[in-house]
């Protein structure tokens, strides 16, 4: 189980680097928007369109962008919106056991379908050099793949997320108390694992 925790605090971290990155992405978009809004100012004012469809698109995709790479991050925190009647009354170890079950039956199987129904539609996209249709429009193929990558990423943070609550409903890890301490599994799957080297200098290891 410490190497399962280990592997799901490398996953935890990947996710929270993609997270950090998407959230950068949020200001490059706003940038494009407002700047391609000034630019239609100015060619109304100079009689000359300068605005231009590369901006729009490209806004469009930054935002597909930070859909698929952040989905990853936000499961990774718990912040997915919940809609239940039984779960917010549960222990925590039976809120875990939910969470295993759901993440093995629902959520991994549901990446691994959109992936796989989705290969053969962004192969063509690659084979065809796909565009926008649109003036000045951008090729389509490049953020067609993110709807691979995006699922693959939620895919493997999905593998983290069943061995955190695997762990805490076997006893190995201490589910968090938000009403105590703050820490999400992932942290505290971190504290445990830097523990470990103490405890075995103690058991003379």
């Amino acid at each position: 189980m410490n190497i399962l925790l280990k592997i799901s605090r490398f996953i935890d971290n990947l996710s929270d680097r993609l997270g950090k990155i998407t959230s950068a992405l949020v200001l490059v978009m706003v940038v494009i928007g407002v700047g391609n809004v000034f630019l239609g100012y100015i060619g109304k004012i100079i009689g000359r369109n300068i605005a231009s469809n590369v901006y729009i698109e490209a806004q469009w995709y930054i935002f597909d962008i930070f859909f698929f790479l952040g989905a990853a991050y936000v499961l990774k925190h718990n912040e997915h919106v919940r809609v239940d009647i039984f779960y917010s009354k549960q222990n925590p170890q039976r809120k875990a056991l939910i969470n295993l079950l759901g993440t093995i039956f629902f959520l991994i199987p549901f990446c691994i379908l959109i992936i796989d129904y989705s290969w053969d539609y962004v192969a063509n996209s690659w084979i065809q050099q796909e565009i926008s249709p649109s003036p000045d429009g951008l090729p389509r193929y490049p953020i067609k793949s993110f709807i691979i990558i995006g699922f693959a990423i939620l895919f493997i943070q999905g593998i983290s997320e069943a061995i955190k609550n695997l762990a805490i409903v076997t006893g190995r890890l201490e589910p968090p108390n938000p009403e105590r301490n703050p820490q999400s599994n992932s942290q505290q799957a971190n504290s445990q694992l830097n523990q470990e080297p103490n405890q075995e200098e103690d058991n003379g290891v």
